[in-house]
């Protein structure tokens, strides 16, 4: 196969690596940058692809084992080793001090705001931090499903803007 065919062929059948790429990455950005990487290397591998065997499967294990491979690679760098007798693995992603003080004003300050909303917006919004379902809300208080899904969703709204200091 000539490499003008082939490249007709790679652009012919290229168009589904985009959304795979997006799935991904979960990122635009490096969906594009995935994209390219992917393309870069079915050309410069043209010689490995055996003719007549499926194209996009070909492309797609490309993709995939690109992805894999830069995955691995950034988990690497977030490690560093540390040479002491133990040989331990140190994670940079250790978590930080808690001020618990803070934390408790900022509760504090939310259950105030909570119930500072009017009573239409409250009852329906304490009892989803309760952890009941739209549906199981809208079946108690005898109102429709959407009426509970506005009220709780300008509930957080109102909550929003009175705590928006933090």
């Amino acid at each position: 196969m000539s490499t003008l065919e082939f490249n007709n062929l790679l652009v012919r059948n290229a168009d589904f690596l985009r959304p795979f790429a997006i799935t991904l990455t979960k990122d635009s950005e490096a969906a594009k940058d995935l994209y390219q990487e992917t393309m870069f290397r079915a050309i410069s591998n043209q010689d490995k692809y055996n003719v007549g065997t499926n194209i996009k499967a070909w492309l797609y294990t490309i993709m995939r084992n690109i992805f894999i491979n830069n995955y691995r690679r950034k988990v690497k760098q977030k490690t560093i080793f540390d040479n002491s007798a133990n040989d331990f693995l140190l994670d940079y992603q250790q978590a930080g001090t808690v001020n618990h003080t803070e934390s408790a004003l900022r509760v504090k300050d939310l259950y105030q705001a909570i119930h500072n909303l009017p009573e239409i917006f409250r009852h329906p919004f304490q009892m989803y931090l309760d952890g009941y379902k739209y549906h199981e809300i809208a079946d108690m208080l005898h109102e429709p499903l959407g009426t509970i899904k506005s009220r709780i969703h300008f509930a957080r709204k109102m909550l929003k803007s009175q705590i928006s200091r933090y």
